[in-house]
Order: structure tokens, then C-alpha cells, then sequence
């Protein structure tokens, strides 16, 4: 069982992806993990740049934070379980980096007053990419390792194309995968998914009205309770198939005892269906 985190408190989940750095590699960085939490925060809160805070109201730093635990959790289980080959600790360090900055899309400029970031859903995938290249060249980061930040964020992509990303090598694929694993899970498990459906609605219905026929598919729905309605199709018909065979099954690593002990994130998920199909 995993030890009770509360996303809404950042503190919680950097104590937590702390404790499984220092234990998955002993001669980390001590301060690495304070420093990327700390640089994500300053993004979201505003202190960056000339970048707003985060105005999406569903896409916002707990979604983020969701996504980090559930990424730092699988990592470590898959540590555990002796997958081949291990993940170094500068590439673990990487994947931390891309899951914290892969909803910056969502960051509005100072002088951008029309909407929210949520007007930004089609596009935030690369926009993502290219607030972490920035962010991560003026703190001395290497084109490579930037490379590497990139492809991570692009397989967040809902139509991403996993091929066509240019991986340097199948580990980092992995990461990837798991990154984006982290993503679906870290936010559909969420205790409050159900209650912020309609949230996610209206952050759609926004990104319909400032990119119109590029937004086509989020124009499926017409009403909050059609989203919601629509969220166990969601769930069996794209979520379980791109992580079970795009994704490889990474998800597997949080069943504990791995290999066919439960799995929490999924548990959660479930309940959270059921309580739609209830309604």
C-alpha cells in the first residue's frame, strides 16, 4: 500500500519523491529534487519570466503533482521488480523533469489577457516542450538531455504519434511511456476526478472557441454531463489501450506485490467509474 499523499500540498509529494530518489540511488543529488520542485512552483505561481500563474483551473499544479508521484512510484517499482535495463539516475533525473514541466502549455504570457490557458488544450503538448527547452537551457542543461525532455513530454499527446518521436534509445522510449502512463493514471485515480469533469469541460469548451476546427474532438461534447456520461467509454476504449499495448503495461510496476498484486492507481480508477455508472 502506498503511504496516504495529498496532491494539494506540494510539500507531501516532494517529501515522497524525495524518499524514492535517496533510495533509489544512493550518490543522487540531495538537493535535486527541492530544486526541480522549487522551479516548478515559481512557473506555476507566476515567478517566472514574464508568465502568468496557471489559470486552468483543471490543468493546474496538482494535476502536475498527480502525475509526478504516480511517475516517481512506477520508477521504483520497476526498480524493485529488476526490469532490464535499469534506469540511470541522470535519465531518472530527466523523467522527473519532463513530468513536472509537461502541462507548462497551459502558461499564459503577462500581456496574454484573453481567456485562460485552457484556450491552449490543442497545442499545449508542444507548447509544454518548448516552456521546457527554454526553462532548462538557461539553467545549463545540455541539447541532449533537452532532446530527451522533449520526447518525453510528446508521447503526453492524446493523437500522438509514439513512432515519429525521435528517442535516442529504447530506455528513454521507456520513460516516455511511463511518463505518459503517469499522466492518464496520476489524475483519472484522483479522489476528486469525478467532481472536476466538469471543470475539464469547460477548459474544452474554451480551447473549441479559440481554435475551432483544430478543436473538433473536443467538440464532442455538449454539456458537462455528456463528458462525464462519456468517461468509462473513455476509460475502456482509449485509456486501457494505450496503456496496456502503446505504453507496454508499464502500469504493472505499481501493482504491489508486483507482478499480480493489486494495483492502487487502478483500484481508483475503478471506483471512480463506478460512482459515474451510479449516477
Amino acid at each position: 500500500m502506498f503511504a496516504p499523499i495529498d496532491t494539494r500540498i506540494p510539500h507531501e509529494v516532494e517529501t515522497q519523491v524525495q524518499s524514492i530518489y535517496g533510495r533509489l540511488f544512493a550518490d543522487g543529488n540531495p538537493g535535486f529534487v527541492r530544486r526541480i520542485f522549487d522551479w516548478a512552483a515559481r512557473c506555476f505561481n507566476g515567478q517566472y519570466a514574464d508568465y502568468q500563474a496557471i489559470d486552468a483551473s483543471y490543468h493546474d499544479f496538482e494535476h502536475t503533482l498527480q502525475g509526478t508521484l504516480c511517475l516517481a512510484r512506477l520508477l521504483h517499482g520497476r526498480h524493485a521488480a529488476g526490469a532490464q535495463p535499469p534506469v540511470p539516475r541522470p535519465l531518472f533525473e530527466l523523467a522527473m523533469l519532463a513530468i513536472m514541466f509537461h502541462d507548462t502549455g497551459y502558461l499564459k504570457k503577462r500581456d496574454d489577457r484573453e481567456g485562460t490557458g485552457a484556450k491552449y488544450t490543442v497545442t499545449h503538448v508542444s507548447r509544454s516542450a518548448d516552456f521546457a527547452a527554454e526553462f532548462l537551457a538557461a539553467q545549463g542543461y545540455s541539447p541532449g538531455d533537452i532532446d530527451a525532455v522533449r520526447n518525453m513530454i510528446s508521447c503526453t499527446g492524446v493523437n500522438a504519434h509514439l513512432n515519429a518521436i525521435p528517442f535516442r534509445n529504447d530506455l528513454e522510449r521507456t520513460l516516455g511511456y511511463a511518463l505518459a502512463t503517469a499522466d492518464l493514471l496520476g489524475q483519472m485515480a484522483a479522489r476528486d476526478y469525478v467532481e472536476k469533469l466538469p471543470v475539464l469541460f469547460l477548459e474544452f469548451a474554451e480551447a473549441v472557441r479559440h481554435d475551432g476546427r483544430r478543436a473538433a474532438r473536443l467538440a464532442a461534447y455538449s454539456t458537462p454531463d455528456e463528458l462525464v456520461q462519456n468517461t468509462p467509454y473513455f476509460w475502456s476504449n482509449y485509456v486501457l489501450p494505450r496503456i496496456n499495448e502503446d505504453f507496454g503495461g508499464l502500469y504493472r510496476f505499481l501493482n504491489d506485490p508486483y507482478p499480480d498484486g493489486p494495483n492502487e492507481y487502478h483500484l481508483a480508477i475503478q471506483r471512480n467509474i463506478a460512482r459515474i455508472q451510479a449516477q
